[in-house]
């Protein structure tokens, strides 16, 4: 006989307007209405038609929980195209139109095997989910299992014993492959009904298509599994640079002075800031180097990018600015080896630097920049940026040279050199300038130490989108 009520029904559409919020009110509203009515819902056991409500009513509980979840992930920010990873759902009857491929609200039909006549209906929903012929009579419970995923039909042929000859409801998933081969998940749920001698006369079933659902909570679960990796691989990262960056740069705690003993001495103080919209370490650098000859060697740069790949670029430049510069290399070839390494690398990069070599007898700075901000030359409570002599970023092009400029200094000049992040914002000269308006507070400091926690105290706080680096040098330490 035909089923005293059906869950045939079209997939609805989701609302066009409405935050998630609202969705989420309205599916929690929803389900505890359907709850509501689950509970006074208290089927004889002789009435088929309060067993089959009870039913539908567990049912509509099951598809609005998995909404609601699903509406929670997409509040928490899941990205919605990894949710359209769903194929087309089954072939629609004409009357009612097929649910869009990633739609979540699916297809439910429903069914009735009866074992006294070997009569079996299905409702046009059901023909839809397995894509069966209308044409065709619909499968009895013996063929049912040859729509039936091959290692599912165990575990259909169990639920389907347990409810027949235990009484047990069916509440399960399993995966079913379409005479189009295509392969879709079902959820069933199901109760026996009894005959006046308590036995089973049939077995009624309300089966959802699942695929979408299911797909869609896979595509979420790799989704964050891949964001923990991620996480993960950026945390050791950030730690391998960081023990890099520690590793090269000067780890210097106060001033630093050298040579020793000379009246024009340097005062030397530094400081790292980091990047304030990146939790990556960049390339940006600081160096001071007493040479063999009793010269100083006064270095900042930057090394574009940021990451682990970056940090050793830089620590690789470093060591070579420091071994040629022990070698005897003078500012400008200096640069011009730098460049030539960078333009036959692996990985290409690009860079900027200044390189300083100050000879405390005589009182001379010798530079040469790459693309740089010039240093700045505090005197007597005013400052100016040294005039640059020509130099391209290093990298930038093969056979570059770079030319030299030299400089007097005087007994209590303060020489700042910085990376072009330490002031926030593009335009350099503004930077500069600001940098400048610090010159009488640099005529009131101490020493080295006290300018380079002045650069910090004015301009650590501030929101940069680069990495940067400060180093100062006095002339004639105290």
């Amino acid at each position: 006989m035909p089923s005293p009520l059906f869950a045939d029904r079209p997939a609805p559409q989701p609302p066009e307007r409405g935050t998630v919020d609202a969705l989420i009110s309205q599916t929690q509203r929803l389900r505890g209405d359907v709850d509501a009515v689950r509970r006074d819902t208290v089927p004889d056991a002789m009435d088929p038609r309060g067993r089959w409500q009870r039913a539908l009513c567990e049912l509509a509980v099951h598809q609005l929980d998995d909404l609601n979840t699903h509406l929670g992930q997409l509040r928490a920010g899941v990205p919605a195209d990894s949710l359209q990873d769903g194929r087309q759902a089954a072939v629609a009857t004409p009357s009612r139109p097929e649910p869009q491929r990633g739609s979540l609200l699916s297809r439910v039909g429903s069914a009735e095997w009866n074992l006294l006549t070997d009569e079996v209906t299905w409702s046009g929903e059901l023909y839809a989910i397995f894509g069966w012929d209308q044409a065709k009579q619909p499968l009895t419970l013996d063929e049912l299992p040859a729509l039936v995923h091959a290692e599912d039909q165990r575990l259909l042929t169990t639920m389907v014993t347990d409810c027949l000859v235990d009484g047990r409801p069916i509440d399960g998933e399993f995966r079913i492959v379409r005479p189009d081969g295509d392969v879709r998940t079902v959820h069933m749920m199901g109760e026996p009904v009894l005959d006046a001698n308590g036995m089973t006369a049939s077995m009624w079933a309300v089966l959802r298509d699942v695929s979408e659902l299911r797909r869609s909570q896979l595509a979420v679960r790799e989704s964050q599994e891949s964001l923990q990796r991620q996480q993960q691989l950026a945390q050791t990262e950030h730690r391998v640079a960081v023990e890099l960056q520690e590793a090269v740069l000067p780890p210097w705690r106060g001033s630093l002075r050298f040579p020793h003993g000379s009246p024009a001495a340097l005062d030397l103080a530094a400081h790292y800031l980091p990047s304030s919209s990146s939790a990556l370490i960049g390339g940006d650098w600081y160096d001071a180097l007493q040479l063999p000859d009793g010269d100083a060697l006064l270095s900042v740069g930057d090394l574009t990018g940021h990451g682990v790949t970056v940090t050793s670029g830089m620590a690789m430049l470093l060591g070579a600015l420091r071994g040629m510069a022990i070698a005897g290399s003078q500012p400008g070839p200096l640069l011009g080896h730098l460049n030539q390494m960078l333009d036959t690398a692996v990985q290409p990069a690009l860079g900027s630097a200044v390189c300083c070599r100050y000879n405390p007898v005589h009182r001379t700075l010798t530079w040469a920049q790459a693309g740089h901000p010039a240093p700045l030359l505090f005197r007597g409570g005013t400052g100016r940026a040294l005039t640059p002599p020509d130099g391209v970023l290093l990298g930038a092009t093969s056979g570059a040279v770079y030319e030299q400029a030299e400089e007097r200094l005087e007994i209590g000049d303060l020489l700042l050199l910085h990376t072009d992040g330490l002031v926030p914002g593009r335009d350099g000269t503004a930077g500069a300038e600001r940098l400048l308006g610090l010159a009488p507070r640099f005529a009131g400091a101490r020493g080295a130490q006290d300018c380079v926690r002045t650069v910090v105290e004015e301009f650590g706080q501030a929101e940069r989108e680069d990495d940067a680096c400060v180093l100062v040098a006095r002339i004639g330490a105290p």
